[in-house]
């Protein structure tokens, strides 16, 4: 396509578009119309030039289009049913479609968690390498529980708020680089709850070690993967676009990674709460871990309804009038 000769065709259509545009708050009957229009027109114009080389000429359009929908379209959607949509829509269907990496995330955190707690708790070496008898008796059977009852429980619960919403930033933040560097964060904090697991289970404290970890555990590392598999599977867009161009998909996985953090502050002040309120408290054992096993089913359940029918209504999680994504007639 000869982009010189298509511009001079087009261009006054253009110029009248964002004249229209300009002055939308006074326009006459008759002038509404073209600029209904216009849009459709130059909507179709858009889908055309993003098949040639000219990246200026597409932000152009893409700019131009942007402001006559919303021209077009009237006021903006009231913040209310944008929190609704977020919290319905976005935030559920992006952790849903990233559901395998999800779930793959959690089972190799799991597994190298099981073999490192399995390995200094039969091996006396390395646990002598890790710390002395002494400071591991300190540590089983003092350090590991007063750790969840030390501090008062409301400035408790904002300091694991706190600290579990920046590892998870962290994580999401790496996806800049494509997530590579997200394996090695997870291998690390699998070790570390490998290493407290097992020198729990190498003086029979392992059912302390559970008993503790587990009520706030379950949703506080569910979240920690989710913001994992999101940043990974960023990470995996690079290489495999699919039909998109990557720009577009890389921008489209990019916004529902920046959902995905949003939604899972929320989350984490869940597990803040358990952690800081029913960890330490004086109920059995049985209660605390069903507690948290109630939360952590009740947020699987939240994600697989509500992602599974956004889904099935071919939602993506992106925002409803992304800047990069050509509107359609």
């Amino acid at each position: 396509m000869d982009i010189d000769a298509f511009v001079s065709a087009h261009k006054p259509t253009w110029d009248r578009l964002e004249t229209l545009v300009r002055h939308r708050g006074a326009l006459t009957g008759p002038e509404v119309d073209e600029l209904v229009d216009l849009y459709q027109r130059v909507a179709t114009h858009l889908s055309i030039v993003r098949s040639g080389s000219d990246p200026l000429l597409v932000g152009r359009l893409s700019a131009l289009v942007a402001r006559a929908r919303s021209a077009v379209t009237g006021a903006h959607t009231p913040a209310w049913r944008e929190f609704a949509r977020f919290f319905t829509v976005s935030f559920p269907v992006v952790a849903y479609r990233a559901r395998w990496w999800w779930a793959a995330t959690t089972a190799v955190f799991l597994l190298v968690s099981t073999v490192v707690g399995y390995w200094v708790a039969r091996n006396p070496d390395v646990q002598a390498a890790i710390a002395s008898p002494e400071q591991i008796k300190q540590l089983v059977e003092q350090d590991f529980a007063n750790y969840y009852s030390e501090h008062p429980a409301g400035a408790f619960a904002g300091q694991v708020w706190i600290n579990n919403a920046w590892v998870s930033m962290q994580v999401i933040a790496m996806s800049v680089l494509l997530g590579v560097p997200i394996p090695y964060v997870l291998w690390q904090n699998a070790a570390n709850v490998g290493v407290s697991a097992g020198l729990m289970a190498s003086r029979d404290k392992l059912d302390v070690f559970f008993g503790l970890i587990t009520p706030h555990g379950l949703l506080e590392l569910t979240a920690v993967f989710l913001a994992a598999a999101v940043g990974m599977r960023l990470g995996w867009t690079a290489i495999d676009p699919g039909p998109r161009k990557r720009a577009e998909a890389l921008a489209e996985q990019g916004r529902a990674v920046v959902s995905v953090a949003l939604g899972l502050v929320v989350v984490l002040l869940v597990s803040g709460l358990i952690e800081a309120l029913v960890t330490p408290s004086p109920l059995p054992t049985w209660a605390r871990i069903g507690i948290g096993a109630v939360a952590e089913a009740a947020f699987l359940a939240y994600v697989v309804y509500f992602g599974r029918r956004a889904l099935r209504a071919g939602e993506s999680g992106d925002v409803e009038r992304a800047p990069d994504v050509a509107p359609s007639n």
